[in-house]
């Protein structure tokens, strides 16, 4: 066993335990064992498992999210008046004034990507399960905390006539299977266009005019285009039931984004503005950065003396009269 497999050793008896344990109960509910829709449905409901775990954490990026778009008109400032100074001592000053802006933004770049960097080890230990599967039912062992049954029958299990244990790359040439093919392709379309559609769902509804500008929405652009490029290029690699996971993870993340951003959108955002069109239609205030404005407005006019009122004539002694 070497490092990585050391590292990944609790990840990966913990996602095969609950995996095997959704299986079992869906075999006592009288489904077949053996079954692919059996095994599907048990990767599903390990998905759902999974997600709903890690919403504080996800509820924690949106806020990471939304401080990072808020500080870039002063993280512009800061790259304006340090342009042009490469000497140490000026990107020491850089760094520790960026620094300072992070902390009273209470955000990171780190916090920004920690449910995806939370989600890995998970990821990769299934993917050793469903990939180590097929050899480890020829050789009659279990694998994780699954039992030696439950993998004979994993590796037997067909879903739509497709193997889950088989991959694209590995159905074609002297393997070619139709069925493996056409799932995979199915599969790997519809996870690369949800990925492509959440970001950009964020990018278009959820973010604010100030942060369409600088290195934050560079990166925002760059994930756009990037993600759904790795995703499709590492999904002809992927057991069918490692692609039955990732695909039903990211339709679980954009219903759950589009949740957020319709009840809880960044200020300033288009979703924000479509929020409050829904309030004002029903009669209730505006929320969010049109809700500042307005309290501002309402301030500003309290403080403004009343047109039209006539200023009482101060009284004056005999002696300036005079």
């Amino acid at each position: 066993m070497d490092f990585f497999q050391i590292i990944l050793w609790p990840f990966k008896w913990v996602m095969s335990w609950i995996l095997g344990a959704f299986h079992t109960l869906l075999d006592w509910l009288g489904m077949d064992p053996d079954g692919g829709f059996t095994w599907t449905l048990s990767i599903i409901l390990l998905v759902i498992l999974i997600r709903t775990l890690l919403i504080p954490l996800f509820v924690k990026q949106i806020k990471s999210q939304r401080a990072m778009q808020a500080m870039q008109p002063e993280i512009q400032k800061l790259q304006a008046k340090y342009k042009g100074k490469t000497d140490q001592l000026s990107r020491q000053a850089m760094a520790m004034e960026q620094q300072a802006l992070f902390k009273e933004h209470g955000t990171s770049p780190f916090a920004a990507c920690l449910p995806m960097l939370v989600q890995m080890p998970f990821f990769f230990a299934l993917f050793q399960i469903l990939t180590g599967a097929g050899a480890a039912a020829e050789r009659g062992e279990g694998e994780g905390a699954l039992t030696p049954e439950q993998i004979q029958s994993f590796g037997n299990a067909v879903f739509l006539g497709a193997p889950m244990q088989d991959t694209f790359l590995g159905s074609l040439g002297a393997n070619f299977s139709l069925p493996v093919v056409i799932i995979s392709l199915v599969m790997i379309v519809l996870m690369t266009a949800s990925q492509f559609y959440m970001q950009k769902m964020l990018m278009s509804k959820n973010m604010s005019e100030a942060a369409m500008t600088g290195p934050f929405a560079q990166s925002q652009k760059f994930m756009l285009y990037v993600l759904p490029l790795v995703f499709g290029i590492g999904g002809i690699n992927f057991p069918i039931g490692v692609l039955i996971y990732w695909t039903a993870t990211n339709f679980w993340a954009v219903g759950q984004q589009m949740w957020i951003i319709r009840n809880n959108p960044t200020p300033g955002s288009l979703a924000e503005r479509e929020l409050n069109e829904r309030r004002a239609a029903k009669g209730l205030p505006p929320v969010g950065k049109a809700a500042q404005e307005a309290a501002a407005r309402a301030e500003a006019e309290a403080a403004r003396p009343q047109a039209g009122q006539r200023q009482q004539p101060k009284r004056q002694t005999k002696k300036r009269r005079k």
